[in-house]
């Protein structure tokens, strides 16, 4: 999925804006958390919002489904609309469209791409401040009723020929609603709509109404819950705070002893997996004994962390499909909390354990799995774990009073070392560091960046920093990614 999203406020002449930045870059974030690689273009020129459309046209190539966003002021001029830019020459209603950019031409760039499913939304039908200059009637206020291609829904910010609020708060009245329902689970594009239109005229107190043209043939939902993406296994089992114990069962048996979190019951329940038992258990109920076996070994009982641990030899003579599933489920609880929803950080002690199993073919599977239960949950990673990609970090250092200092950590030609609290810790002017061995750093970067040991190559520079018994690091640091760092392209 791919997204161009545009925000253009700091219009000249007092006809300023106060809200589509703030409109661009919450809607850049949103839709970035639910998987689509996101363009955000913030206060543009004309021939800026041009080569921000050329890259989204590339981007295109690559995706089956395509949105396009745009916040600021909108006019239609000859029954056409166009999308202000900070320069658009507003002299006269010809020099407007031709230093604008056009819809039709948005339009035309997303209907001739390879992508399924369209979507354009426009809040961009703000009052036009040069109407009266132009001595316009009131028959071509906002924006003009638009043709929507086969397999695109175009969403307006009001009825044709009407005008919207910028908003009070934030974000525009528009913008604000699409976000407060973009989040709803399972809700379907055209019902998101109807939903954002009974907010916006509440909001207005029915002065604006939003609007729609649409010609999707399929369903689209932005906030699928995992259960509805992934078919393979029950919703209760992915949501494992939902699964309901049946004592009478042998595999429940096993996960309520590992629930226990008490070591004398979760070992003996790890001895009840032999090949003779789990080969008769259901592949639901083998998932949710993957996650609690996982959970157990990170609580530090014996018995699970042997089984993470040898996991090739603890599973000799499962049956393909259930040693899939509790590999399955070993990876899900990885990542994914109880109720099925990713973690904010990734529950890591056995993480490059688990993922040095991928070097056996016949487990291949259960990597697929996890990395497509990861891009159907929006999960941003720099490489999506299971995939097998491959990741080289340098870490800069330089030779300064105290020791060897960390200066930055390089990932794709980009510094991603970042202060945890977005303000490094500061002492007479200077940071303040930490000590930290090469060893524990290459750990935490496995860890942080999502990426296992055997996908993951670490150098330093220079070379020989690697050798250093400590080293200095700026306190507070992470590398890991966050929201927006990647979104802002201008």
């Amino acid at each position: 999925m791919a997204a161009l999203v545009i925000g253009n406020g700091a219009y000249p002449d007092g006809d300023d804006l106060a809200n589509p930045l703030n409109d661009a870059t919450d809607l850049g974030a949103k839709l970035n958390g639910y998987g689509f690689e996101v363009i955000v273009a913030l206060d543009c020129t004309a021939k800026e919002m041009e080569k921000q459309l050329k890259a989204f046209r590339k981007l295109l190539e690559a995706h089956e489904v395509g949105l396009f966003f745009f916040a600021g002021h909108g006019m239609q001029i000859e029954g056409s609309n166009y999308l202000l830019a900070l320069d658009t020459d507003m002299d006269s209603e010809t020099d407007a469209k031709h230093s604008s950019l056009s819809l039709d031409k948005v339009v035309d760039v997303m209907a001739k791409s390879q992508a399924s499913t369209k979507i354009i939304i426009l809040d961009a039908c703000r009052n036009n401040p040069w109407e009266r200059a132009w001595h316009r009637g009131p028959g071509t206020r906002g924006l003009a009723s638009v043709y929507a291609p086969k397999g695109t829904i175009i969403g307006f910010a009001t009825s044709p020929g009407e005008v919207a609020s910028d908003g009070t708060g934030r974000n525009g009245t528009y913008t604000e609603a699409l976000l407060q329902h973009i989040e709803t689970r399972d809700c379907s594009i055209e019902t998101m709509f109807k939903r954002v239109r009974n907010t916006v005229a509440a909001a207005t107190k029915g002065k604006q109404t939003s609007w729609e043209h649409t010609s999707l043939s399929g369903e689209f939902y932005f906030n699928m819950s995992l259960g509805n993406l992934i078919e393979e296994y029950d919703g209760t089992a992915l949501a494992d705070s939902l699964f309901v114990i049946d004592p009478a069962k042998k595999s429940h048996q096993v996960i309520q002893g590992l629930k226990t979190y008490d070591w004398y019951r979760q070992n003996p329940a790890v001895g009840l997996l032999d090949a003779a038992a789990v080969n008769k258990m259901a592949k639901d109920n083998l998932f949710v004994v993957g996650r609690n076996l996982y959970q157990a070994a990170c609580g530090a009982s014996n018995s699970a962390a042997y089984f993470v641990e040898n996991f090739m030899t603890a599973t000799h003579g499962f049956n393909a499909e259930k040693r899939k599933a509790i590999l399955d489920g070993m990876l899900f609880e990885v990542f994914f909390n109880s109720k099925g929803e990713l973690r904010t950080s990734i529950k890591g002690r056995y993480f490059d354990t688990t993922f040095d199993l991928q070097r056996y073919s016949q487990l291949q599977d259960s990597f697929d799995f996890i990395a497509e239960s990861l891009t159907a949950a929006g999960g941003d990673f720099y490489a999506v774990p299971g995939k097998g990609h491959e990741v080289a970090v340098t870490v800069s250092t330089k030779k300064g009073k105290e020791g060897v200092v960390v200066e930055a950590i390089y990932l794709g030609g980009a510094d991603v070392l970042r202060s945890k609290a977005d303000a490094w810790d500061f002492v007479d002017g200077a940071k303040r560091h930490s000590e930290i061995d090469p060893e524990t750093l290459n750990e935490r970067l496995i860890k942080e960046l999502v990426v296992p040991a055997r996908s993951l190559k670490i150098t330093y520079t220079p070379g020989a920093a690697a050798n250093e018994e400590t080293l200095l690091i700026p306190r507070g640091w992470t590398v890991r990614k966050g929201q927006l760092d990647d979104l802002i392209s201008i």
